[in-house]
């Protein structure tokens, strides 16, 4: 997938932000395009991205891919003259000097695609009925939704082999996700905000840290990346990049969401 690869509506967006007394706006859509180049470039203009952070109702004019793919390639540039990166951990801002290596991340374009189509994805939640095997012969429905991690991880280990590639993608892609764009409220589910003593309700499940999302996130992108099907959809080096660099990849998400989100990420992520 290439950042150039994108919905008519969306260039013509482009094309109507920038080349505003453009008559024949049709025809330079078409041309626009087919011009990979001369598209990357109006990509990083500095009037689209102002255009796209206006508000909500401009965002909503455009697929979501096209607001992820500006801000990520924004991140890049502005990453690249930060001299730190932060994270959360247990409540507290912790600053790290690792920009360079953030940037090189950013670098790969097959990468930035990837992580602009899947913040895209969860610009809406599906609901999903899985049948889960309980034993021979038999077995059981439940009913749970694509930030289910638990839930996913038993359907993939229901499923035939051949058709676990999805399910160990996708859960690599949530706990990404909520890691890189929700940390806090991973970290107000799991402990007290004062005390920061752990919550009881917290201890029966599985996966409940930062660090478990973590450990899961790193563990199921390698997984999926060892998959047949990650060759044939041309993700295999991606979702192992993915699975190596996985705090590199969150700090990416949680970047974009503190810089340029704001309040917008509640509109954009109906979570």
């Amino acid at each position: 997938m290439r950042d150039w690869r994108l919905e008519r509506k969306d260039i013509h967006f482009i094309v109507e932000t920038l080349m505003p007394g453009t008559r024949d706006k049709g025809r330079v859509v078409e041309l626009v395009q087919q011009d990979e180049a001369f598209l990357t470039g109006m990509l990083e203009d500095e009037r689209l991205f102002e255009r796209l952070m206006a508000g909500k109702e401009t965002v909503l004019q455009v697929t979501p891919f096209l607001v992820f793919v500006v801000l990520l390639r924004r991140a890049r540039r502005d990453l690249a003259e930060a001299s730190f990166t932060t994270e959360l951990r247990s409540l507290q801002k912790v600053i790290l000097f690792d920009t360079k290596e953030v940037v090189a991340l950013l670098e790969q374009d097959s990468l930035r695609s990837y992580l602009a189509s899947m913040l895209a994805s969860f610009t809406r939640i599906e609901s999903l009925s899985i049948a889960i095997r309980v034993r021979q012969g038999i077995y059981r429905r439940y009913r749970t939704n694509e930030l289910d991690i638990e839930g996913l991880i038993r359907y993939s280990q229901a499923v035939e082999d051949a058709r676990r590639f999805e399910p160990y993608r996708r859960v690599g892609d949530v706990c990404l996700f909520l890691t890189g764009l929700f940390p806090k409220a991973i970290e107000t589910r799991y402990r007290y905000p004062v005390s920061g003593e752990i919550r009881p309700r917290a201890r029966s499940r599985t996966i409940a840290s930062r660090e478990d999302y973590e450990a899961h996130g790193r563990a199921f992108y390698q997984l999926a990346s060892e998959h047949d099907m990650a060759e044939a959809a041309g993700l295999k080096n991606v979702l192992a990049a993915l699975s190596e660099h996985f705090i590199l990849a969150e700090k990416v998400l949680t970047f974009v969401g503190d810089r340029y989100l704001g309040m917008i990420k509640h509109d954009l992520f109906p979570l």
